[in-house]
């Protein structure tokens, strides 16, 4: 089983709702979370059996006992670190092949930080994270039965990665004459997204998008 994560490219409505006794604000999220017989910008297609199966087991055993958490910004595993949790899931249902979802920003070091961005205008997405193994037909990825939904987390534009991609990778030369990270470590990078498979492309330019950034904080 790999570590499967897909953001999803609808629009995620934002939701700030003001006390008018107490003038304390309430933030949440709402929209599609997921969707099922549609191939993603991954080209992976998840078979409604299979999403129907990890839904139910997902609402049974966190979103109905208090437990569906989400991060800000995807972790590197499947286990959810409660240090960095945001929101907190109140809703995952079918409306047809979309699993459309509910969720209220938490008190937390991280959903202070939402808050704060939502204040400040800026949007995210959401995105899934679950465990699970492919199987290739039909050039797409199918989800297969093994899959489990660990969490739905928010995450930044998608952009970012395809930028890193498409800017900093030809500018190797300028990073190396600032002196903020040598051109061999970019080059790697490079060579780990352009023999990455095509399923597995978004993932890695996230991966290494992330690499780059630890390394200019470290400078």
């Amino acid at each position: 089983m790999k570590l499967i994560s897909e953001f999803v490219e609808n629009d995620i409505e934002f939701l700030i709702t003001e006390d008018k006794k107490t003038g304390k604000k309430n933030y949440g999220i709402q929209g599609i979370f997921a969707q099922a017989e549609t191939k993603n910008r991954n080209g992976r297609i998840y078979p409604m059996p299979v999403m129907e199966k990890a839904l139910g087991k997902y609402n049974t055993d966190q979103v109905t006992k208090g437990r569906a958490v989400g991060e800000l910004n995807h972790p590197e595993g499947p286990t959810v670190n409660l240090d960095k949790v945001s929101h907190k899931i109140n809703e995952l249902k079918f409306d047809g092949n979309n699993i459309v979802g509910k969720a209220s920003i938490l008190n937390t070091p991280m959903g202070e930080v939402v808050k704060g961005l939502l204040d400040g205008g800026v949007t995210f997405g959401v995105s899934t994270r679950g465990m699970g193994s492919l199987s290739q037909r039909n050039n797409a990825m199918f989800v297969n039965d093994d899959y489990i939904l660990n969490a739905v987390d928010i995450v930044q534009d998608p952009s970012a990665p395809s930028a890193f991609v498409n800017g900093i990778m030809e500018g190797v030369e300028w990073i190396w004459n600032n002196g903020i990270i040598e051109a061999q470590t970019i080059e790697k990078m490079e060579t780990e997204i352009k023999k990455a498979p095509r399923a597995d492309l978004y993932e890695t330019q996230v991966r290494e998008f992330k690499n780059f950034l630890s390394i200019l904080k470290s400078k």
